[in-house]
């Protein structure tokens, strides 16, 4: 049988890696703790912005069933990729060697990693300047690129805590998030009725390519944390399964995600301002109410910041330059401020971020496309843990095979900028299989697949 599943590894071969980087001993996250890390890990300020990309194309019904779309299969992808670190406890650095090899891991690792510090970066500024409204309106203390140091350093030292910290900070915001969105929303919708009204009495709508523009748009802020969907199952106790994963992810996401994009949608149709933090420091009319709200906006990007953007770019610095947990950490917060996020938040900044979703999901999909066909196609959901581990075993070097089904499927989906995590799935799959079988360079990599013992 050319299949074979082994889940005890060799100490021999693990004797020189990084703890973080072995599989987990150690599932910390029950059902209720998985969907409060998920349910804050989604407060992402960039939802907000997507919300504001579509004034003038959607209605605000359209507006809701494209955001539901997106969060649905959100969902289920991150269950799929999600079962082999719930199987195993393996991060998706690891996860990514049967199909790419221990060296072609940094081409997937690099594309998760880069949009991951760019949104940490914005997020970063824009809870920065929640705070510094916080104190310009206390205080008269007005410093947001001081503060904006210290709320970066703030994220690394609880990111460094591990999963153990993020267990603890996403518990407790979790019922905060839910309530603070509601009154945001109730805020927005009695506060700026009229002038709602009057904007969306215009809009028309549509079903066509704007609407399913929309669904990839929301898909895309979770594009990136699909890939490495392990790297938080892999910490889920052994009862929370790919179906009730899913419903988790669901019940998580959802909500957070249309009450998230409706305000950015119906703050933007009102005041032409697509900036949360500008809107609501300057037309509430109670000075507690203010400075809830912009604390919220604050902590929500902490809470989507260390589960979304830290981790899965530490990974990927540990796996490719074998640093520690605790450095890596430390230079995601550096890279982060290098990509000069004032740069992002300016009055055109919606536009260009839901642009950026769609570039970098154009190459997120096919990584999706290529892990997939792999674990669930080719190695029917079973992996030797000691072949994963094995620097000169057969998924040594680099699998040709991932690498050029990623670039076709890449350049399909470039063709259709709109739909570019959808179009790139099929020619993906399809290219990476006919490789596989075929390709001679990728016979290493067949050990442990449908096609190892064909000749």
């Amino acid at each position: 049988m050319a299949i074979v599943e082994n889940t005890n590894i060799n100490p021999e071969l693990v004797k020189n890696v990084d703890p973080d980087l072995q599989p987990t001993t150690k599932r910390i996250m029950g059902s209720v703790s998985y969907a409060a890390s998920f349910m804050g890990g989604c407060v992402s300020i960039g939802t907000f912005s997507m919300g504001a990309g579509l004034i003038g194309e959607l209605t605000v019904v359209q507006a809701v069933i494209a955001m539901t779309i997106g969060c649905l299969v959100i969902a289920v992808a991150l269950a799929m990729i999600g079962e082999c670190g719930h199987t195993y406890g393996i991060p998706f650095t690891v996860q990514l060697r049967s199909s790419f090899g221990f060296t072609g891991v940094k081409v997937p690792g690099v594309l998760r990693g880069l949009p991951a510090i760019v949104w940490f970066g914005y997020q970063s500024w824009v809870g920065a300047g929640a705070i510094n409204s916080c104190f310009d309106i206390l205080f008269g203390f007005d410093n947001l690129p001081v503060i904006y140091g210290l709320f970066t350093i703030l994220q690394v030292l609880l990111a460094i805590k591990g999963f153990e910290g993020i267990k603890w900070m996403e518990n407790i915001s979790c019922i905060f998030i839910i309530a603070i969105l509601i009154y945001m929303l109730y805020v927005v919708n009695t506060q700026f009725s009229t002038e709602i009204g009057d904007v969306f009495s215009g809009i028309e709508g549509t079903w066509g390519m704007p609407f399913w523009a929309a669904t990839t748009s929301f898909l895309g802020i979770y594009s990136t944390m699909i890939i490495n969907a392990s790297d938080y199952s892999r910490n889920a106790t052994d009862d929370i399964k790919p179906v009730k994963a899913a419903s988790i992810y669901t019940i998580a996401i959802l909500p957070v995600t249309l009450f998230m994009g409706l305000i950015g949608l119906l703050v933007t149709a009102a005041t032409g301002n697509s900036d949360p933090v500008v809107v609501f420091s300057t037309t509430m009319d109670s000075t507690f109410l203010t400075i809830l709200t912009l604390l919220f906006i604050a902590f929500a990007q902490v809470t989507t910041n260390v589960l979304n953007n830290i981790v899965p770019p530490a990974y990927v610095l540990m796996e490719s330059f074998k640093v520690k947990w605790t450095y890596a950490t430390i230079l995601v917060g550096i890279l982060s401020v290098v990509v000069m996020p004032w740069k992002l938040v300016t009055a055109e900044s919606a536009a260009g971020l839901n642009l950026f979703t769609q570039f970098y999901s154009a190459f997120l999909g096919p990584i999706f496309a290529v892990m997939a066909v792999d674990f669930y196609i080719l190695r029917k959901k079973k992996l030797d843990l000691n072949r994963m581990y094995d620097k000169t075993g057969p998924y040594k070097g680099v699998n040709w095979a991932a690498i050029i089904a990623i670039v076709i499927g890449s350049i399909c989906s470039l063709f259709i900028m709109e739909l570019s995590w959808y179009v790139s799935l099929i020619p993906t799959g399809l290219v990476y299989y006919f490789l596989m079988k075929k390709m001679k360079s990728a016979e290493g990599f067949r050990v442990g697949t449908i096609f190892e013992d064909e000749k």
